[in-house]
C-alpha cells in the first residue's frame, strides 16, 4: 500500500482533473440547477401572520439560499447559474468564505431525536457520512484507499470551486483539527497559491480531555487563503481589535489630549501621527477569548443541539475582518447555520449549504427563530442524474439505472426488444410486474396510471403491479388516498432509497449487493436494499370564515420503520410512537395560502420545539386559522417534514 506522501501528488492530478472536467461542463445544456422548494417568509406565532398583498412574483434583486445537497453539485450550480429561474451565475462574486468541514476523525455522529415518551438514536444515511461519520474511502491511481488521502481528494475539487466563487478581494476561513489541518494546508497551496497564504488563527477552545500520556489538545486552527493579493482586511474596524496591555499603555502613551485621550506619536515616512491608545491594537492569531459551545459554556442559549456548532464570536471576528455590508458569504458545510446567523445580523447577504436533513432542517429553524429576512429553501434539480453521471461517466443511461434497481428489487428484466425504456420487470414465480420510474420523473398520478395500464396489458395482463420510484410530488398522498381500496388489491408503491447510488460508487458493490438478493419459493424478496412504503400527509377540509382560513392537520402516514437508519430497539419505540400519535412525528410544517402553482411560498410555520404557540416543544400544533391575500389563487398549499427529513405536500383547491 502506498504511503500518504507517495498519493499526494496523485490526489493533486486526480483532483484537478476531476475539478476541470465539472468546469468545462458548466455551460453544457445539462448543467446542474438549483430547485426552489420553498421561499420562506419567516413567521412563527399564528397570531400575528400578515398575508402579503404583492401577487406571486418574487423575483427580487437577491434571495438568501440555505441549500440541501452535496456541496460539489451546489457550487456547480452556483457557478452555472440558472437564468430559467432568475438567478445569475456566483463565480466572482462571494466575498468572504468560511468552511468548518469534517475532520476525518473518524467520529459517528448520530442524530438524537426527542419524541413524546421516547428517545430515538437514529444513524446517518449513507448519503449523509460524508459530513456526519468523518470516514472516507477513494480510489487514486487504481489503488483502493481509506482515511486521508481519500479526504484530501473528495476535498480539492470543493476547494477549486470555491476558489472560482470568490471575488477577487475574496477570501476563504478553512476550520480544522490536528487531524488534517497539515495535510489539508498543503492542498490549499496547491489551489491558491503559496503568496496568498495569509496565515493561520488558532482558537483555544478552553477545554480537552486531559491525557497522562501527552499535552493536552485544547485548540483548532483556521487557515486564511485569499484569492489575489488585493484581499478586504478591514484592518481599522474596532471589533477586530483588541486593548493594549498595561505594560505599552504606560511604555508608549504617555501623552493626553484636550479630552483625555491617551496617544502616542509615530513617525511614518517623515510625517508624525498621532495613535490613540483607546483604538486599540490588532488582535492576534492566538485567539483566547472565545469560549467553546460546551455545556458549562456563558453562550448555551445559542445551541441549536448540533454536535459541531460554533459559536457566534468567532464568525463575527472573521466576518468584521473580512467582509464589508451588503457582501455575500458563504458556507458550504452549513452544520448549525451559525455564518449565516451571523451574516443576517450583521447586514451580509448569504449562501448556505449541507448534505445533511438534519442540518438543513436546524437551520431553517434557526434562522425562521431569527426572524431572518425571507429566504430559499433549495435541492439539487436532479440529484439521481448528476450522481449517475458523476459515479457511472456521462455515457450511463437512465435505463442502464433502472436495470440495476429492478435487479436490487429481486426482479428479473424484460429483454430490450420487448421493453425499450428497460423498466419493467418481474418478480420470480408470482404474476406480479415491477414499474421503475426515471430519476428525473416525479412521481404522480400519471405515472400510477402508466404503472397500471402496464399491469392490465403488458404480455397479456398481471395480478398486481409494484411501482419503485425516487421522487414523488407531494400532494400525491390526497390521490392515494382516493384510490386506496384498488391500491391495497393490486398496487404497490415502495420509494428507492435516496442513497443507493452513494451505495454503488465501486464497481464491485452492485455485484456484492446483488449476490445477497433472493426470492423465496412463495415469492417473498429478501434484499439488502431498503425500498420502503411512501409517506405522505392528510389534511381535513378547510373552513373558510370570511377573509380567514383554517388549516388543520389530519394524519400522517410515515415510510416504514424499516426504511429508517434506525437499529431493532429504536424501531420499536418509532413504531409504537407512530401507533398512538402519528403527527408527533411532524417536525416542521408550513402554509402558502396564496399558492401559485409554482413556488411555495411558506407565510407561516410552525416547528417542535417552537413554544409560541402551545408551550409544547416536541409537537407542532395542528390548526392554524390564516388571512386570506384579496389576489388569492384559489389554492393553498400545506407542506410538511418528518424528523428524519422526509417531506410531503397537500395542495388544496379552496374555490370548489
Amino acid at each position: 500500500m502506498s504511503s500518504l506522501i507517495e498519493l499526494l501528488p496523485k490526489v493533486v492530478s486526480e483532483g484537478r482533473r476531476e475539478a476541470n472536467r465539472i468546469l468545462d461542463g458548466l455551460s453544457s445544456a445539462s448543467r446542474i440547477t438549483l430547485q426552489t422548494n420553498e421561499l420562506i417568509q419567516p413567521q412563527k406565532e399564528s397570531g400575528k401572520v400578515q398575508i402579503l398583498d404583492d401577487g406571486i412574483e418574487y423575483k427580487d434583486d437577491w434571495k438568501n439560499r440555505l441549500v440541501y445537497g452535496d456541496n460539489l453539485l451546489v457550487m456547480q450550480a452556483l457557478l452555472a447559474g440558472d437564468p430559467s429561474t432568475d438567478l445569475p451565475s456566483m463565480r466572482g462574486k462571494i466575498d468572504l468564505i468560511y468552511i468548518d468541514p469534517p475532520y476525518d476523525s473518524k467520529t459517528d455522529y448520530r442524530t438524537k431525536i426527542e419524541l413524546p415518551g421516547a428517545n430515538i438514536d437514529s444513524r446517518p444515511t449513507v448519503l449523509e457520512q460524508f459530513a456526519y461519520a468523518d470516514t472516507w474511502s477513494a480510489n487514486i491511481d487504481g489503488e483502493d484507499v481509506k482515511g486521508t488521502a481519500a479526504y484530501l481528494k473528495y476535498m480539492y475539487p470543493r476547494l477549486v470551486m470555491m476558489r472560482e466563487l470568490l471575488s477577487e478581494r475574496g477570501t476563504i476561513y478553512v476550520h480544522m483539527d490536528d487531524n488534517i489541518g497539515s495535510y489539508l494546508r498543503v492542498i490549499l497551496d496547491d489551489i491558491f497559491g503559496k503568496e496568498n497564504f495569509r496565515g493561520e488563527i488558532i482558537w483555544q477552545l478552553g477545554t480537552g480531555a486531559k491525557s497522562r500520556k501527552f499535552f493536552s489538545n485544547q485548540h483548532n486552527t483556521i487557515y486564511c487563503l485569499s484569492k489575489t493579493d488585493n484581499w478586504i482586511f478591514n484592518a481599522d474596524n474596532k471589533k477586530i481589535r483588541e486593548p493594549f496591555a498595561e505594560v505599552s499603555l504606560n511604555m508608549h502613551f504617555k501623552n493626553v489630549d484636550e479630552n483625555g485621550r491617551r496617544y502616542r506619536i509615530r513617525k511614518v515616512n517623515g510625517k508624525e501621527y498621532k495613535y490613540y491608545a483607546d483604538e486599540g491594537r490588532m488582535r492576534g492569531t492566538v485567539w483566547t477569548d472565545i469560549s467553546s459551545m460546551v455545556s458549562n459554556s456563558p453562550i448555551m442559549s445559542e445551541t441549536t443541539g448540533y454536535a459541531t456548532q460554533k459559536p457566534e464570536k468567532l464568525i463575527e471576528l472573521l466576518m468584521e475582518a473580512s467582509s464589508l455590508p451588503g457582501s455575500i458569504v458563504a458556507d458550504f458545510f452549513g452544520g448549525s447555520g451559525t455564518t449565516a446567523a451571523v451574516a443576517e445580523k450583521l447586514g451580509r447577504k448569504w449562501i448556505t449549504s449541507d448534505i445533511g436533513k438534519p442540518a438543513t432542517m436546524i437551520m431553517r429553524k434557526r434562522f425562521i427563530d431569527n426572524d431572518a429576512n425571507e429566504f430559499l429553501y433549495q435541492s439539487i434539480g436532479d440529484y439521481q442524474r448528476e450522481q449517475l453521471s458523476s459515479n457511472f461517466g456521462s455515457r450511463y443511461r437512465i435505463g442502464d439505472l433502472s436495470q440495476i434497481v429492478l435487479n436490487l428489487y429481486g426482479a428479473v428484466p424484460f429483454r430490450e426488444d420487448e421493453n425499450p425504456r428497460r423498466n419493467l420487470g418481474r418478480i420470480p414465480r408470482t404474476k406480479r410486474l415491477v414499474y421503475v420510474a426515471s430519476p428525473s420523473e416525479l412521481v404522480s398520478p400519471n405515472t400510477i396510471k402508466r404503472a397500471i395500464d402496464e399491469m392490465n396489458s403488458f404480455q397479456g395482463g398481471w395480478d398486481k403491479v409494484t411501482l419503485l420510484g425516487w421522487n414523488f410530488r407531494g400532494d400525491l398522498g390526497a390521490y392515494l388516498e382516493t384510490v386506496k381500496e384498488y391500491q391495497d388489491k393490486t398496487l404497490t408503491i415502495e420509494v428507492i432509497p435516496p442513497d443507493l447510488l452513494d451505495q454503488l460508487k465501486s464497481k464491485s458493490s452492485f455485484k456484492k449487493l446483488s449476490d445477497k438478493v433472493a426470492v423465496d419459493p412463495d415469492g417473498t424478496v429478501r434484499t439488502p436494499i431498503r425500498f420502503s412504503s411512501l409517506q405522505y400527509l392528510t389534511v381535513k377540509d378547510p373552513i373558510i370564515d370570511g377573509n380567514n382560513i383554517t388549516i388543520e392537520l389530519e394524519n400522517y402516514v410515515i415510510l416504514s420503520s424499516d426504511s429508517l437508519p434506525l437499529d431493532q430497539k429504536n424501531k420499536e419505540k418509532m413504531n409504537e410512537v407512530i401507533a398512538r400519535d402519528p403527527l408527533a412525528m411532524i417536525e416542521y410544517w408550513s402554509v402558502d395560502p396564496n399558492y401559485d402553482g409554482n413556488v411555495f411560498r411558506s407565510q407561516w410555520q410552525d416547528y417542535r420545539q417552537n413554544t409560541d404557540n402551545d408551550g409544547d416543544p416536541l409537537h407542532v400544533i395542528t390548526k392554524v386559522t390564516l388571512p386570506l391575500s384579496e389576489y388569492r389563487t384559489g389554492y393553498v398549499a400545506v407542506r410538511a417534514v418528518d424528523v428524519f427529513g422526509f417531506e410531503s405536500e397537500v395542495i388544496i383547491n379552496i374555490e370548489d
